[in-house]
């Protein structure tokens, strides 16, 4: 299938390979058939330049169609399906002095519709899906990407098949399921499930946000860049943490900050990234310490499950993303996540997925190293919800067992030490 200018309308002219250059229409493909690179949406900057300002943002929706004019896609009414974006970016000044640090932001992704970034991507997606006429979705997932392409499938009215790995958290299956998608658990890892919709997209006549549509797909996340700059009176953070999963939220975050700079919308210089990935899988974070200029894929083994993806498509280009702004890519342990999730709940009161434990512990470790200056702005991106992997969680926390009268609490609570026959573990 395939779209023409006239169908997308606004400023995307097409898909070009970022390997070899070679272009070719608005149509469903995601890899270059002279080259096999990936393919990406190619866009009349000119005409952006003359399109775009501060101003025709802010008379937009309040959602991410706000951006409209810089992404590929948009629909004619920016109120239809699930309203995804324009998320809480909230000073954590409890956090910063934790740290030793003065400016941290939290850019706050769970309170989109379905808890998770992926909302943004997914709704880029199926606006793409939809103009090159697909009626059917599907993807490959982790869990977050699951539960927002049945979500705006139900939305919209599109069928949905839902691909995801045998031991995702429960939580996550169940939000999904709960959209009456069509939900396959596969034996295997992430790169399995993947591997196997690569096949089932070459002969079905199926949007796959994440394989055939994957150019448009992955523009969604450049408005976490778009967002912020906005969000902090058009000026520019010093430094962001991102989570790296298959590299495309963390590369286009960096298109994103570049984007703004050349368009004039913002002066100064792009942000410095710093990505984040757990010991468990850390094929970026790997080659960045290696000081390679390729990613060797690995067998995914963290809690940290929404990044567990062994073979990241965008890992290359994350190393070069990193390297570009003076960034790194970090990896950290388990029990470091587990003690972010901590951090941010004790000091900011949002919950975070294990996603937004990596992150927090990275810039924990940054902090605590000395890489990050005092006065350095820092946005730290939580991209999904805490209830979404409660099971990480739970043998971590307590709750304090008492009779319903004083004498009981009085003697739970008085002093520093809370007897152990008290404490009971939150299943």
């Amino acid at each position: 299938m395939s779209g023409s200018d006239g169908a997308f309308g606004g400023c995307a002219i097409g898909l070009r390979c970022k390997e070899c250059g070679h272009r070719t229409g608005l149509v469903a493909a995601y890899v270059c058939e002279f080259c096999f690179g990936p393919l990406e949406v190619e866009y009349d900057r000119e005409r952006l330049k003359a399109t775009v300002s501060r101003e025709r943002i802010s008379q937009g929706p309040l959602n991410l169609w706000r951006y409209r004019d810089l992404l590929p896609c948009a629909p004619d009414d920016p109120a239809s399906g699930l309203s995804t974006g324009l998320t809480p970016l909230v000073r954590a000044p409890r956090l910063a002095a934790a740290l030793g640090l003065r400016n941290v932001w939290v850019k706050n992704e769970t309170a989109n519709p379905t808890h998770s970034f992926k909302d943004r991507v997914v709704s880029v997606a199926l606006q793409a899906a939809q103009q090159l006429g697909f009626s059917t979705v599907a993807c490959a997932s982790t869990g977050n990407l699951a539960n927002a392409v049945a979500a705006h499938a139900s939305a919209l009215g599109l069928e949905s098949y839902v691909f995801v790995p045998s031991n995702l958290e429960e939580q996550k299956i169940v939000a999904t399921a709960v959209f009456d998608t069509t939900l396959l658990a596969v034996a295997g890892t992430y790169d399995d499930v993947n591997r196997l919709c690569g096949e089932l997209a070459a002969d079905r006549p199926w949007a796959f946000v994440n394989v055939n549509v994957r150019p448009y797909y992955s523009e969604g996340s450049k408005t976490l860049a778009y967002e912020v700059a906005e969000q902090l009176g058009w000026t520019l953070p010093d430094r962001c943490i991102v989570p790296i999963a298959s590299g495309s939220l963390y590369t286009k975050i960096h298109t994103g900050y570049r984007d703004l700079i050349e368009l004039g919308l913002c002066d100064g210089a792009v942000p410095i990234l710093n990505g984040a990935q757990a010991d468990g899988c850390s094929p970026v974070a790997t080659a960045w310490r290696e000081g390679r200029d390729f990613v060797s894929p690995v067998y995914p083994d963290t809690i940290a499950k929404s990044l567990a993806i062994g073979n990241p498509a965008d890992g290359v280009f994350a190393l070069d993303a990193a390297r570009a702004t003076g960034g790194s890519v970090t990896s950290v342990t388990d029990k470091e996540i587990i003690a972010g999730i901590q951090l941010l709940a004790e000091t900011t009161g949002v919950f975070t997925e294990t996603a937004g434990g990596v992150t927090t512990a990275v810039l924990r470790r940054l902090a605590d190293a000395g890489e990050i200056g005092i006065d350095e702005r820092v946005v730290l991106y939580i991209t999904g919800d805490g209830l979404k992997t409660l099971d990480a969680i739970a043998p971590h926390v307590a709750a304090i067992q008492i009779d319903a009268d004083v004498a009981s609490f009085e003697a739970a609570t008085i002093g520093d030490h809370v007897p152990a026959e008290f404490v009971t573990a939150v299943a």
